[in-house]
């Protein structure tokens, strides 16, 4: 039986660009940049204006897109270790959004933590998402963080800092070829 949710009924997006967004942050953090520079924040604001609502749509379903293969990954990794997904990845997801209150306000951790639960458990984040009505301005951060959450965790897995950017450029330039 087909769900709303499921995954191939949903718009992939900008994978593209929100994988260039996550490996950018991703990119910070290891050189122990503990905040964006200003320019930056800057040029990410000006990028973000330019793309107009249909753009960003499509940067938002590319972030979901994100999450969902990344959950993909860390699903199959788990069940290898005869382990849960959800188990294992949701309370530690939760856990980090809990110490970053300005980035990630407390009221949407639940949001955040289904989107990763519904990509888990092999539904389309932003389908299962669409059914409580449109994205909130206080959702965008929150969003961002999640990928980069995963992305980090997936990288400490596999102890390659790259490996998450790489698994999806791969994914995508296999998707071009075909």
């Amino acid at each position: 039986m087909s769900s709303p949710c499921d995954p191939q009924n949903a718009p992939a997006g900008d994978v593209g660009t929100a994988i260039m967004m996550i490996d950018s942050r991703l990119r910070c953090v290891h050189e122990g940049k503990s905040a964006i520079d200003p320019g930056q924040q800057e040029m990410d604001e000006q990028f973000a204006a330019s793309l107009g609502p249909e753009g960003a749509q499509d940067l938002l379903d590319g972030a979901c897109t994100l999450i969902f293969m990344f959950m993909k990954w860390l699903r199959v990794t788990h069940e290898q270790l005869d382990k849960d997904v959800i188990e294992y990845v949701v309370p530690t997801l939760v856990g980090s959004m809990r110490m970053m209150p300005r980035s990630v306000p407390p009221e949407v951790i639940p949001t955040m933590a289904g989107l990763v639960i519904a990509a888990g458990t092999g539904l389309s984040p932003n389908l299962w998402r669409q059914q409580y009505g449109d994205w909130t301005d206080a959702e965008m951060t929150p969003l961002e963080a999640t990928a980069f959450l995963l992305a980090e965790h997936i990288n400490r897995i596999a102890d390659d800092p790259d490996f998450a950017t790489r698994m999806i450029t791969e994914a995508l330039s296999s998707a071009d070829a075909d």
